[in-house]
């Protein structure tokens, strides 16, 4: 396979033409960047096929060098948003150490994207037992059995340790491991985007210097 073949061609006029009545509407119509946000992810809810919540997540290691994966948001408020993980997994350790982080929503059928940036805090253990109480009962044993991020010797070393913690639990309640909670980021920096013909696409960014500081509001170039 040629790379003429494996990278998709420049759009042509044509597929601009296509795409500029759909995206005429002016959108960027809140000031508040978290209400601005959720009209978008309802949007998002109605078009993408699968995980209109999923998200980019970036973080930095020890030596500085990013690292990025797809998680799930879970939940969003003025606070921030909130995904959970293992806490001795790559990104909990990251985050552990370097309180600092970026996320992107990229919503390819909307042609919109949400690049968020901010300081980053556990979320509190009550709310860490109500999420996890509200996840299916394998998922919650699977938290037990997988030593996330750390070497595998084969699938079937998973699945053992899964019969294992399955086995010890029995029909009983599955309780959280406390390697197991959440993270909130908060947004320091909120940029919206939407694509538009001939990538002179719209972009509008909320900003503030600290959490207690009004947001300032200004459009970017593309």
């Amino acid at each position: 396979m040629s790379q003429d073949d494996l990278i998709p061609p420049t759009p042509s006029d044509k597929d601009y033409e296509e795409t500029a009545s759909a995206n005429a509407a002016e959108i960027f119509d809140q000031e508040d960047p978290f209400g601005l946000f959720a009209s978008w992810l309802e949007d998002a809810k109605k078009k993408e096929i699968n995980d209109a919540n999923a998200m980019a997540l970036a973080t930095a290691d020890a030596d500085g060098l990013p690292d990025v994966r797809m998680v799930l948001l879970k939940d969003v408020s003025e606070g921030g948003f909130v995904f959970y993980t293992n806490l001795e997994s790559a990104k909990g350790e990251q985050l552990i150490a370097n309180a600092q982080a970026a996320l992107c929503f990229h919503w390819k059928s909307l042609r919109r994207q949400v690049r968020v940036r901010g300081r980053v805090e556990a979320v509190s253990q009550e709310e860490a037992d109500a999420y996890f109480a509200s996840r299916a009962r394998d998922s919650r044993i699977g938290a037990w059995a997988s030593k996330q991020s750390r070497p595998l010797e084969s699938r079937f070393a998973l699945e053992k340790a899964v019969a294992r913690e399955a086995a010890r639990f029995g029909i009983g309640e599955v309780p959280r491991p406390e390697h197991w909670s959440g993270f909130r980021i908060r947004p320091l920096q909120l940029e919206f985007w939407r694509d538009r013909p001939f990538r002179l696409h719209d972009r509008m960014t909320f900003l503030r210097h600290d959490f207690s500081s009004p947001w300032t509001v200004s459009r970017l170039y593309p």
